[in-house]
């Protein structure tokens, strides 16, 4: 599964990150982003599309996309 993230869209909820915290972090602004990589765009193995999943699902300003 692929997700892309839409930082313009971010109001700094944080529900994504105590969702999937192993995937999501935040910029010193408060904008969600990736762990570990400034890509708009990650492959989510198998182990962790559950927790994507459900920040996909809760984030009330669709800034979390999947494919």
């Amino acid at each position: 599964m692929k997700c892309t993230i839409i930082p313009e869209k971010c109001i700094a909820c944080g529900l994504c990150q105590l969702a999937a915290p192993e995937v999501f972090d935040y910029t010193d602004d408060g904008i969600v982003r990736f762990i570990h990589t400034d890509s708009l765009h990650q492959e989510v193995t198998e182990k962790l599309q559950s927790g994507v999943t459900t920040a996909y699902k809760k984030c009330p300003t669709r800034a979390i996309l999947m494919e």
